[in-house]
């Protein structure tokens, strides 16, 4: 379990967001293979993610900006390839070949950060971050789906038991098949304990039903947001976000419920299918 005074740990999507792990892009990669839309500009991409890092800054979050990967496109989408949970890190598998080089690299990483290592997920298992969010602080909801499979959801119960957390499971849908991206937190985002965004039409009725459950009231997100990541909304505080530009409805959805928004430019970043969620591996919130 986290101890006092520790800089790491996770039990939340809305507290405090006191540290973060990014990735800038890198320069080198074929973007394409990784399912990347084109015509894509690296550098404006570079640019991009390095505002998105200075907004967080700039909120109080203090960043850890590791090394840029060379041959790994997604390397950028730091939420996906390890998880930190309260006592550490646990080390994924990724299901998408173009990723599978990231879980140990992050791990790694995080580790020199100071973050123990708690676990490592193992064959049969697969899994991305981007499956799983924190339902209250002793709930993690995790998404089966075509990058996150049973064994995952199994050996995730077994690492988590120890630290007093239950493992909740939604089955997502086909959707656009197995080469689409479409992870639990495609259709849903924690703003505030009590509030959060959803794309509707996609989220597993299980997950409304538990949203509900707990009080949580639901913003739906409008087909016209969705596709440019609307529903990936990243709280650094309770009811204080950040998300992509472009999504007004949303937004002011968001702002007509008390939440203090900030928006960065992601015309280039949304091209790899990821929003501000995905491009933060939050170390510590408290």
């Amino acid at each position: 379990m986290t101890t006092a005074g520790s800089d790491y740990g996770i039990r939340s999507m809305v507290a405090p967001l006191r540290r973060v792990a990014v990735r800038p892009p890198s320069p080198r990669g074929d973007y394409p293979a990784a399912h990347w839309a084109e015509p894509l500009d690296l550098d404006l991409l570079a640019r991009q993610h390095a505002d998105f890092v200075a907004l967080l800054e700039r909120l109080g979050v203090t960043v850890e900006v590791l090394e840029p990967a060379e041959d790994m496109p997604d390397a950028i989408f730091t939420y996906d390839p390890a998880f930190v949970v309260p006592g550490g890190v646990i080390e994924f598998r990724g299901a998408k070949t173009a990723r599978q080089g990231e879980p140990p690299l992050l791990s790694t990483q995080l580790q020199d950060l100071g973050v123990p290592l708690v676990g490592r997920l193992t064959a049969p298992a697969t899994a991305d971050g981007g499956d799983m969010f924190w339902l209250d602080d002793m709930t993690l909801a995790v998404g089966r789906s075509y990058r996150t499979n049973q064994a995952a959801v199994d050996q995730l119960r077994d690492l988590l038991i120890p630290m007093g957390v239950t493992v909740e499971s939604f089955d997502l849908p086909h959707d656009q098949g197995p080469e689409y991206c479409l992870h639990l937190m495609s259709v849903v985002s924690p703003v505030r304990e009590n509030l959060a965004v959803v794309f509707e039409r996609l989220a597993p009725v299980p997950l409304l039903q538990a949203l509900a459950a707990r009080g949580i009231e639901t913003i739906p997100v409008p087909e016209e947001d969705y596709a440019s990541l609307g529903c990936n909304v990243l709280a650094v505080a309770p009811g204080v976000v950040v998300m992509a530009a472009g999504n007004d409805a949303t937004a002011k959805s968001l702002r007509d419920h008390g939440v203090e928004v900030h928006v960065y430019a992601a015309s280039e970043i949304n091209k790899g299918e990821g929003g501000p969620t995905c491009l933060t591996r939050p170390i510590h919130r408290a």
